[in-house]
């Protein structure tokens, strides 16, 4: 199984968007709280369409909890604008991999960063004039590099 885990997710149509991603490739979602909305928000669940409830979810009260849950993620791979770490380089992949992602205005904060200094990666962006890409995006990039190298088709 894959693991995603968002930390701190502030758009509820990203959160929805990277559930329906997590459903499609068999893969559990993580939710690092504080959320900056209502799971139960109508956004979250357009997003997710009728999928939403078959996400398999697990919501955390802080990073804490989640390491308690899954000690794995320590291991995982952290997702990032600031490196010049391409995730296409092909990092080896455990076999139940772990993807963590930040908030979509904020990013991973600054101590997880710095904590896991050598597990950050990112997608390459090749034009100067994209800042970043959307949460939902990345995360789906990810699950499905992830599996392609999982050779699960």
């Amino acid at each position: 199984m894959m693991h995603v885990v968002l930390v701190h997710p502030q758009i509820p149509g990203n959160t929805g968007s990277a559930g329906r991603t997590c459903l499609a490739a068999g893969a559990r979602l993580h939710l690092v709280e504080p959320i900056g909305f209502s799971l139960d928000e109508a956004r979250v669940r357009r997003a997710g369409l009728d999928y939403w409830p078959h996400v398999d979810l697990q919501v955390h009260g802080s990073w804490e909890e989640l390491q308690e849950v899954l000690p794995a993620v320590d291991q995982g791979l952290f997702f990032t604008r600031h490196t010049t770490q391409s995730f296409l380089d092909e990092p080896p992949l455990p076999e139940e991999p772990v993807f963590v992602f930040g908030s979509e205005t904020k990013g991973l904060p600054s101590d997880l960063l710095e904590a896991h200094w050598a597990r950050r990666y990112s997608l390459p962006i090749l034009s100067p004039h994209v800042r970043s890409l959307n949460l939902s995006n990345t995360v789906t990039a990810v699950v499905y590099e992830g599996l392609r190298r999982q050779g699960r088709r």
